[in-house]
């Protein structure tokens, strides 16, 4: 195994560009690539599910080919006939046999040198019974491990349960109830929520990713089961909040740490350490599998379709790129809406990059993501695009406003997911309603590998009246306008209602002569506040809504530019909405807000002399020691999606002093 050193580790690209697909030849592309196994040989194995469902192979060289699978299905034979249905964990045994855990078909696969597939046990269709073989019942496993004796261990994800397959095949339950929860204890009697991994330790304990939990788990050799680390759902500073994938060595238990991007390493003298990812530049976008090649570890990042490497190499090469690529297909939506009819006009109520805020009280606590589409209450909220569910655990918010699901690359917020306007399940066959430790009902539970078409029902509208869509996965912060949508016009300019100057303290300037605003040439610069906000036809007059871009020129007196702006500086443009929350506090000037946390009106205050590009923010002035004393007009750029340009109050007459 390799071993790590106490500084920050280094994250190398092995293969992938970003962009969900498939191609064999570098740069590879994967569609969702989850679990990952390493041959003695060097040669990576990773289950590629998505649309792709095979197993991949890649050799020294970066080379990616199919070593095993065709099309989406169930059949054992030789590799190029085999098929898989959203392969997830993987893991391989001294002899360089695979397991796979096949997730779409509640069954272990066994992946031979030849690529031969076999089925181990489970494929019969979900369920959960102990037996022999096809016997046995497994719902939706997604986590493997092989013992060094043969023994076969299996992450029953959706039955909650950790399960053994011997040597001859028999499958009996090891730990966990079967109700999801947090409990240590004797096997049987413990519980877990959603177990999504498995690794065998050396004094032959088994390690536990136990996601729905935010824990990671120990089942003793004696089978008693305990917590090394868990977080509860309120705290969102903690390090460990949504662990999916895991491995073990002498020293330590290595996590992927999805909710922030991150490796963590609990070391058994208690140490924590973050190996990737304390830089918000270097995060994955959804660390999900990972295991040891001698090297260092290799990791899946199965939202931005790559293969890492994390190890302790020196080196001065540029970092390896992390999050979407720019140029990622959008999912095909072929412009239709959320709410019936699909192919027809509805009201757009909020646009992304609009500030928000808190319930405690800070109107510029975050970054609306996504695009909100109004709809009455009640009504159905339906797919825009066939899509399959990636995630684990692909809802959230049960009976709360923030409600969602995340279907592919796209999360529809505020419904009742799975559920009509009375709360009656619309598909229990797609849509499980999970009763909590309580017996009360906790969640809809939606497996990973779920199938949906574009138009099938997901839900139903709560009492926020809109449907939010934001973009995930591979397109994930992109701006949701980008999917296009029939029938959606907008012909309406952006309204501006003032522009201020301030100086380096934050002084609003108000002294004026002849008419123009008098300005201090100080060194600290200036800095300009846009407040504006637009509509879009068929807007009611009350909705406010935020721009796209902003940015501002400054004139001479003729109308000319001024040295250093003789094109407009757009310094504002929401094309991909920053992760960060403080960059709230960067893009919106203090008095920003909304009415739904505390605003009494809806006011959007654009701090125009700082940046937004590319999801990227950084603080700046207009300097304007820069430019000779006189007569100027600052002209500011305001700007909706649709192109649509301010034109009253644009114009800012200013005298240099």
């Amino acid at each position: 195994m390799a071993r790590f050193s106490h500084g920050p580790a280094h994250l190398g690209l092995i293969a992938g560009d970003g962009v969900a697909g498939f191609r064999e030849s570098a740069p590879a592309r994967f569609s969702d690539p989850w679990g990952i196994a390493v041959g003695t040989d060097g040669r990576i194995y990773v289950a590629d599910a998505g649309d792709n469902d095979t197993i991949r192979l890649i050799d020294a060289t970066g080379r990616s080919g199919v070593f095993a699978g065709s099309t989406s299905g169930f059949v054992d034979g030789p590799a190029g006939k085999a098929r898989f249905d959203t392969p997830s964990g993987m893991a391989i045994d001294t002899t360089g046999t695979l397991y796979v855990a096949d997730t779409g078909n509640d069954a272990i696969r066994r992946v031979d040198a030849r690529g031969t597939v076999t089925t181990v046990a489970g494929g019969n269709g979900p369920g959960y019974l102990d037996g022999r073989g096809r016997d046995a019942r497994f719902n939706g496993p997604v986590g493997v491990a092989v013992g060094e004796h043969g023994d076969i261990y299996v992450a029953d994800t959706y039955n909650h349960r950790i399960r053994r397959i011997a040597p001859d095949g028999t499958v009996t339950t090891v730990a966990g109830s079967g109700a999801p929860g947090l409990q240590d204890g004797p096997g049987l009697n413990a519980r877990f929520d959603t177990p999504c991994a498995l690794a065998v330790g050396v004094d032959g304990s088994l390690w536990v990713a136990d996601t729905g939990n935010r824990a990671i788990r120990r089942i003793a050799p004696d089978g008693t089961v305990s917590t090394l680390a868990y977080s509860t759902s309120e705290d969102h500073e903690a390090l460990l909040r949504r662990p999916l994938g895991i491995a073990a060595d002498a020293d330590a238990v290595y996590v992927t740490e999805a909710a922030r991007g991150r490796v963590l390493r609990y070391g058994n003298d208690g140490t924590i350490r973050v190996m990737t990812g304390e830089d918000a530049g270097q995060a994955m976008q959804q660390p999900a599998a990972l295991a040891f090649d001698g090297r260092g570890l290799v990791v899946t990042d199965a939202a931005s379709a790559r293969i890492y490497r994390v190890d302790d190499a020196a080196t001065t090469d540029a970092p390896a790129p992390v999050g979407p690529a720019p140029d990622a297909a959008l999912p095909v939506t072929s412009g239709r809406w959320p709410i019936a009819p699909q192919d027809a006009w509805h009201e757009i109520v909020g646009v992304p990059g609009e500030v928000r805020g808190n319930d405690q009280g800070e109107s510029r606590d975050h970054l609306h993501a996504g695009l909100d589409v109004r709809a009455d209450v009640g009504a159905e909220v339906h797919a825009m695009a066939d899509g399959k569910v990636s995630d684990p655990l692909p809802t959230w918010g049960y009976g709360k406003l923030n409600e969602g699901l995340a279907l592919d690359r796209i999360d529809y917020i505020h419904m009742r997911v799975g559920r009509d306007a009375r709360g009656r399940p619309i598909d229990p066959r797609r849509f499980v309603v999970v009763p909590g430790e309580d017996g009360a009902l906790a969640r809809v539970q939606v497996r990973r590998g779920t199938r949906f078409h574009a138009g099938d029902v997901l839900g139903t509208v709560n009492a926020m009246a809109h449907t939010h869509l934001s973009l995930t996965g591979n397109v994930a912060n992109r701006n949701a306008f980008e999917l296009g949508f029939t029938g959606f016009v907008d012909h309406v300019r952006p309204t501006i209602d003032a522009v201020t100057f301030h100086d380096a303290f934050g002084t609003a300037l108000r002294r004026k002569s002849h008419g123009r605003l008098l300005i201090p040439r100080d060194p600290g610069g200036i800095q300009i506040v846009v407040e504006a906000w637009d509509q879009v036809d068929g807007n009611l007059p009350r909705r406010r809504l935020g721009l796209y871009s902003v940015g501002y020129q400054v004139l001479r007196g003729d109308g000319t530019p001024a040295p250093g702006f003789e094109t407009p500086r757009t310094t504002i443009v929401f094309d991909v909405i920053p992760t960060d929350d403080s960059a709230a506090q960067v893009i919106y000037a203090p008095d920003s807000g909304e009415t739904v946390h505390g605003s009494a009106r809806t006011r959007f205050l654009y701090a125009a002399t700082h940046w937004l590009e590319h999801g990227e923010v950084r603080e700046d002035a207009w300097n304007v020691s820069a430019l000779t004393p006189g007569d100027y007009v600052v002209r500011i750029f305001a700007s909706d999606w649709s192109g649509n340009v301010a034109e009253r109050r644009r114009d800012v007459p200013v005298t240099l002093q």
